[in-house]
């Protein structure tokens, strides 16, 4: 079979070939991120210890997970975590895939909170702290209701950035759609089409996908602005 040509039987023939790994990537993205929303609410705690030595490893093993590349992760927790001393703890390669993508980053959406938190005006927390709320309520009923709104669009940016990084779990074996897409390109001396198929899902998913975010962010800036003039007045 001469593979040197483009050929719409061979695209036909690896397209349901891949989809069957769609699920997969789709499901991968979603964990990932939820796993990086809840976490980044740890780290962002963690960081709000009034303890100067413990901030300063948290922000330091933060940054140094931010500025690893996240296929190293992967590879060190998917190879590397089992044999190391104490540790023992072999994780499937979609745990793998969740636990390294998600906490490289839940790094970068803990920034996102933090940013969030401190737009909340002083006065805010003075009434929280007048009306004598507990620590859980005045985060619960004042300072979350205000601060997570004006960071969905940057959250949202984040996820699509997610979305295009699962990929990446295919060098430790999870089958989503470009590992399919090699299998098949290996099995038949033909990488073109299937390469090309697994360009396309990701233009048809993450293109809308970030259309809907831009028009998410300019109806909370019109919003803030109102509010902003509201207040001015």
């Amino acid at each position: 079979m001469n593979t040197t040509y483009w050929s719409w039987d061979r695209f036909f023939e690896a397209l349901p070939f891949i989809l069957d790994g769609l699920g997969l990537t789709i499901f991968l993205t979603i964990s990932c991120f939820i796993f990086a929303l809840v976490f980044g609410f740890v780290w962002t705690f963690l960081r709000r210890i009034p303890n100067r030595p413990f901030n300063w490893i948290v922000s330091w093993v933060m940054e140094f997970i931010r500025t690893t590349p996240p296929l190293v992760q992967l590879f060190f927790i998917y190879y590397a975590w089992p044999v190391m001393p104490l540790v023992g703890t072999t994780l499937s390669p979609v745990q793998s895939a969740i636990l390294g993508l998600g906490l490289h980053y839940s790094t970068y959406i803990s920034e996102i909170y933090r940013s969030g938190i401190e737009s909340v005006e002083k006065g805010q927390w003075e009434a929280a702290q007048a009306l004598n709320l507990s620590t859980l309520d005045k985060w619960r009923k004042v300072i979350l209701p205000q601060a997570i709104p004006p960071t969905v669009p940057m959250l949202g940016n984040y996820f699509i950035i997610l979305f295009k990084e699962v990929p990446l779990v295919s060098t430790i074996s999870v089958a989503e759609i470009l590992l399919l897409a090699n299998t098949y390109g290996a099995r038949n001396w033909a990488y073109l089409e299937p390469l090309t198929i697994v360009g396309i899902i990701f233009l048809l998913l993450s293109y809308p996908s970030s259309i809907l975010i831009r028009k998410l962010e300019d109806r909370m800036n019109t919003r803030f602005d109102k509010n902003a003039l509201a207040k001015s007045s």
